[in-house]
Parts: C-alpha cells; structure tokens; sequence
C-alpha cells in the first residue's frame, strides 16, 4: 500500500463521487455517534439530555480548534503530495502529530479545572450541572484521543485511501454503540454511569480507532517519521501549519461560540424543555449532511493535491460539480424533514412540549442546509488554494455579522421561533456568500503552488 494521487487524475464527477461514497461510512459514523449517544441518554430522561445539550458547544468549541490544527497539517500535506513532495508531506505530518499532542494535553487539564465556570456562563442550573459535570470530566481525560484520532482519519483521506478512512470510523461507531448502553445503564459488572458513561464510550472508542490508523500511516503509507527531527526544523513546520491553522481555528472556534449563543438564548426563551428539543433536534439534523459531508471530507486534499499539481482547470471543474451536487442533495433534505417532523420527534421524546419545538425546528431550520453546505465549501477552496486568511474571514463572518447579532435580536423579543428564523436566514446569506468567494478563486486567481 502506497500513497494513491488519484485526486490529481480521471473523470471530476466519477472521482468525486467515488471517494465520497469511499467516506459515506466515515460520515454516518460521525452522526451517529450523536444519535447513539442522544438516543440512549434520552432514555435517562429530560434532565440528562438537557445536560448533553449544554455539553455539545464546548465540546463543539474545543473540537473546531483541533480541526483548525488539523487543517493546518493535511492542507500543505496535501499541496506536498500533490507536487511530488513525499519528504516534505511526511515531515510535516510528523510535526504534526506532535503539536496536536501537546495542545490536546494542555486543553483537557485546562478543562478539566474550569468546568462549573464555563457551563455557569451557558446558565446551565443546578439540576444539568452534575451531569455535565460527570460527562466533561471523562471527556477532558480522553481529549487527546479525539484529537489524534480525528487528524489520523483526515490523514488516510489525505493520502488517497478514504475508503479506509471511512471504515475505521465506521468501526469506531460500532464499538462506541456496543459500550453505551454497557456503561450508561450498566450491565452484569459494568457500573451504571449516567452520561458520565456515553463520555467513556466514546473515548474507548476513539483510542482504539486512533492506535489502528496512526499504524497504518506509519507502517503502510510510510507518511509519519521519526519525531526526533531538530527543534529547529519541527518549528519550521510548525510555522506553516500555524499559517494555515491557526485562522482555520480562529474561525471554527467561532461557530461553537455562536452555539453558545443559541443555546444561551434558547435556555433565556424557552428553557430546559427547548434546550432538550434543540440538542435532540441537532443531532438529527447532521443526519442530512451525511453525503454532502462525504464528499466535504475528501474536498479539502483532493483540491489541495489539485494544487500542488497545478492544476487550475480541475480544481474549477471540482467547484462546480461539488457546488451543485450539495444544493440539490440538501434541498431534498429540507423536503423530508419539513414532511416527517412530527414522526421524528416521536421517536426522540414522548414529552408534548419537547416534540412541539422539534418539529417546529425541522420545519424551519433545514431550508437553509443547502447555504451552509456550499458557504462550507466555499471555505475548503480558500483554504487549499492558499487564502487561509481569505477562508478565517468568510467562515468566521457568519457567526459574528449573522448568527450572533440576529440570534439576540430574536432573544431581545423573546421569540424562540424567532431564533430559528435567525438561524435560517444566516444560513441562506452565508451560502450566497461561499458561492461568490468559490467562484473567485476558481475563475483566474489561482497563482501557482508552493
């Protein structure tokens, strides 16, 4: 098993579309791993799945600076695949490795001394705070595994096997949805563990996954080498994952932020029963982005090889084709979420005013799932065509121009539908915008590869 540069050869629609199938897997398990951990939670009642819904922005917060850090390393990788540049690709995986280790080390003993004051700021109450408490605790223990697993799943993308990929998070699906119920409920010796047990389930499940793909980079794809390289040449490559990671970070950090926000202002308008409702009606929600994210996953290195060949005409035939496919996919989404909503709340809570807000999202909401997609693509060709900067500024001025103010403004009025009017109408914006700046860089502003 060698590196494949497939992504630099044949047929844009064929090659798009099979290595999007390759990762269907992948992304099912990244959605499931939600639904899973929902469903089973929601069975303990409304207090611990409210306490889940106070959880998911941080642990979305603290995910976005690992895959900020994780674009860092895969985009110039990519660009030194693309370009012949094995040394070069293999280097800067290995540093890396090693930044991410350190950050996620950092950030769980960070977290684990700042968990009452930080779900304090969110006004999760006495009720939820034991809970969260119970969950993030084991959550923080295990960050470095979800990092490293994360970034080993985007580096077997990267080198051209996202079949692979995708079968190891599949795989890691499987095991976490073996052991949820083992140490959410308990069973035979197994204690029963709350939430606390969904946090623990996934952790095993991650640092099984990682051990397996981080050997295969290494022992198979010959792509992560020796980690004793000089200081001076590990902050060489640190420099350029920072160039491109650190505003890729600065802008996913402000998407959990802006869930904060909602969340601050659903608790503010509607309370635990809308917080339920949204956290359940979210994780379904990812439900719909499962084939545009398939395709999303391999956009990122398959533009990004497309660079480093120089090859400017394939990277616009991708835009297009990529573009197009994921208006019409989420479109039809919208379609059976609007008609189904009531049949999907059943299934997540009997609780009358849980499911009336759930439906009332999956009513509203998903007509703007096609915007945030292509808005979402749009930032994938900034960033591999060398504008990370350009990339930070459009994905970050969605949360903080759109998402923040007219969220508050709805909140201000005391309208929770309001809030999800906000949340449409960001998304519609933000799509019209990543469309106009995809379309710019695919269309004569490409300047060559390094």
């Amino acid at each position: 098993m060698g590196v494949s540069k497939n992504y630099t050869s044949g047929p844009i629609g064929s090659v798009i579309i099979r290595t999007a199938l390759s990762m269907l897997p992948g992304t099912l398990a990244i959605s499931g791993y939600n639904i899973v951990d929902t469903y089973f939670v929601a069975q303990l009642g409304v207090i611990p799945l409210a306490a889940m819904g106070y959880t998911f922005p941080v642990v979305m917060l603290i995910g976005c600076l690992y895959r900020g850090l994780d674009n860092g390393m895969l985009t110039p990788a990519a660009q030194a695949l693309g370009g012949n540049k094995l040394n070069r690709a293999r280097s800067l995986i290995s540093s890396g490795i090693i930044l991410l280790t350190c950050v996620s080390l950092i950030v769980g003993v960070v977290g684990m001394f700042t968990i009452e004051p930080v779900f304090k700021l969110l006004k999760a109450n006495h009720e939820v705070m034991g809970d969260i408490r119970n969950y993030m605790a084991i959550w923080y223990l295990g960050s470095v595994t979800g990092a490293l697993s994360m970034a080993s799943n985007s580096l077997l993308v990267t080198a051209g096997v996202p079949r692979l990929a995708g079968l190891m998070m599949l795989g890691g699906l499987v095991l976490n949805a073996v052991l949820d119920p083992l140490f959410i409920f308990g069973w035979g010796w197994f204690p029963a563990m709350g939430v606390a047990g969904a946090a623990l389930a996934t952790i095993i499940a991650q640092s099984v996954g990682m051990c397996v793909s981080l050997a295969i980079l290494h022992c198979k794809l010959h792509l992560i080498g020796s980690f004793l390289m000089p200081l001076k040449i590990i902050a060489g490559y640190w420099k350029t994952i920072f160039r491109y990671g650190i505003p890729a970070a600065c802008a996913m950090l402000l998407v959990p932020i802006g869930s904060m926000v909602v969340t601050y202002g659903v608790t503010a308008v509607g309370g635990n029963d809308a917080v339920a409702a949204v956290a359940a009606a979210g994780r379904v929600e990812m439900v719909a982005f499962v084939f545009p994210m398939s395709l999303g996953m391999t956009l990122l290195p398959m533009i990004g090889q497309n660079y480093g060949a120089k090859q400017w005409d394939r990277i616009n035939s991708i835009r297009r084709f990529a573009m197009r496919f994921a208006e019409i996919m989420l479109i039809l989404m919208a379609v059976i979420y609007f008609v189904f909503a009531r049949q999907i709340a059943a299934f997540f809570t009997d609780d009358a005013e849980v499911a009336a807000i759930m439906i009332e999202y999956l009513r509203l909401v998903p007509w703007g799932f096609a915007g945030i997609e292509v808005h979402r693509f749009g930032g994938f060709f900034l960033t591999a065509c060398a504008r990370p900067f350009g990339a930070a500024v459009l994905n970050g001025g969605r949360v903080a121009f759109l998402l923040i103010p007219l969220t508050l403004i709805a909140v201000f009025f005391e309208s929770l539908t309001g809030i999800f009017i906000a949340r449409l109408a960001t998304d519609i914006i933000a799509g019209v915008a990543g469309l106009i700046c995809a379309r710019w860089i695919t269309r004569g502003h490409l300047t060559g590869g390094k």
